[in-house]
């Protein structure tokens, strides 16, 4: 291509003066690069510095794949949050670097990494629909139909991604392809099989499917974003994406609620709620439960900061308690007391004590837990002398 073309195409209106026509926009925008990193920090994985700098959709992706399909797009962003605040805050120098791409490509050049995120995020949301659809039947009636949405949400997914940035296109041919290929693949595929008897199973059209979608988009629908698209209003921004959000946990919902199951010791399958409404019953959270609701009432009687001192001690930092227990003493054992039992259990449970290997072992093992517990309070000595008078002082 010629300077002159290239000159040409951004005076006909495809980008050449979009710089200046956001010159006034520039000046109202003034997004922090600080706080955009700190959001960054704290709630990257949810989208958090997304939402900030107004890139809603990419913000969304981040919430539902937790951040970048488990936090790879967030490490990524990392080197590229400043690109984000510079296209917020419509900075001059940024503006016309992207002119200059728009000048130079009719249509934004082929990426590698924006292509495999339309293939993940499709593959992700197509499966998400797919496990949300109850496999018996609800209320008398047979749901199977719904699964005529797996391509809807496969060219949704693709769409989505193709639409972050300075990027756009529309939903027609993704899901034209997204439709089109089950209903070739699937005579195909008996073809195949009939004819040479290879058998091409679901995984691989499902993935047939959602590849030939990403192409669609890539090749027919990709291109770049107009200058001085409108931004939607606050309430408006919080309503679609609460819908978005609140839609994808309902389909996470549904699957956990009618499908998830949990294999228990036996090997039978319990379905997920179920499972769940047990776990709540059963003694072990109820003791849990009963534990959080005594430290929340010693709390309010005794304060946060006696309550913490109470953990601490409780959680046994110095090994003390584990050591008492070890040497089956009371906490607060004599010095005496304690050389007198370390004497008694190390005669106990000597290795040579021990009449067969079979028993050897444990007794070697016993013996060395005795020992450290002895080295432990032996050691600590002039501490717990301090604490046990100032038990004593209190009682």
């Amino acid at each position: 291509m010629s300077r002159g073309a290239i000159v040409n195409r951004g005076n006909d209106g495809s980008g050449g003066t979009r710089s200046t026509a956001n010159n006034s926009a520039a000046k109202s925008c003034n997004k922090s690069k600080a706080l955009t990193y700190l959001l960054w920090l704290v709630g990257g994985v949810c989208g958090l510095h997304h939402f900030y700098l107004g890139r809603d959709l990419q913000g969304v992706l981040w919430w539902c794949t937790f951040g970048g399909y488990f936090g790879f797009g967030w490490l990524r962003d990392a080197f590229y949050i400043g690109e984000y605040v510079a296209d917020a805050n419509k900075d001059e120098k940024y503006m016309k670097k992207v002119d200059y791409m728009v000048r130079v490509y009719e249509k934004p050049p082929f990426s590698t990494v924006r292509f495999t995120g339309m293939v993940v995020v499709a593959y992700l949301f197509s499966t998400v629909v797919s496990l949300a659809i109850p496999e018996d039947n609800v209320a008398g009636l047979s749901w199977q139909w719904l699964h005529a949405f797996t391509p809807l949400a496969a060219a949704l997914g693709v769409w989505a991604v193709g639409n972050i940035g300075h990027e756009t296109g529309s939903l027609k041919w993704p899901l034209i392809c997204a439709y089109l290929v089950p209903i070739v693949g699937n005579p195909l595929k008996t073809f195949i099989f009939n004819t040479w008897g290879y058998d091409i199973d679901e995984s691989t059209s499902f993935a047939v499917m959602i590849l030939a979608t990403a192409w669609a988009f890539d090749h027919s629908e990709k291109r770049w974003r107009p200058k001085n698209q409108k931004t939607p209003g606050t309430l408006k921004r919080i309503f679609v994406i609460s819908m978005c959000c609140l839609l994808y946990l309902a389909l996470w919902s549904s699957y956990l609620y009618f499908n998830a199951k949990v294999t228990d010791d036996d090997g039978d399958e319990v379905p997920f709620h179920e499972a769940l409404g047990h776990f709540f019953s059963s003694p072990w959270w109820l003791d849990v439960k009963q534990s959080f609701i005594d430290v929340w009432l010693f709390a309010q009687e005794h304060g946060w900061m006696e309550t913490w001192r109470q953990i601490v001690s409780l959680s046994d930092p110095s090994g003390e308690q584990n050591a008492f227990k070890v040497l089956e003493l009371r906490s607060g054992a004599t010095q005496t007391e304690i050389k007198n039992q370390c004497r008694a259990l190390a005669v106990k449970y000597h290795p040579d004590k021990a009449k067969d290997d079979a028993t050897k072992n444990e007794v070697q093992n016993r013996f060395f837990e005795v020992q450290q517990a002895c080295e432990l309070l032996l050691n600590s000595r002039a501490k717990r002398r301090r604490r046990n008078k100032q038990f004593n002082d209190e009682i």
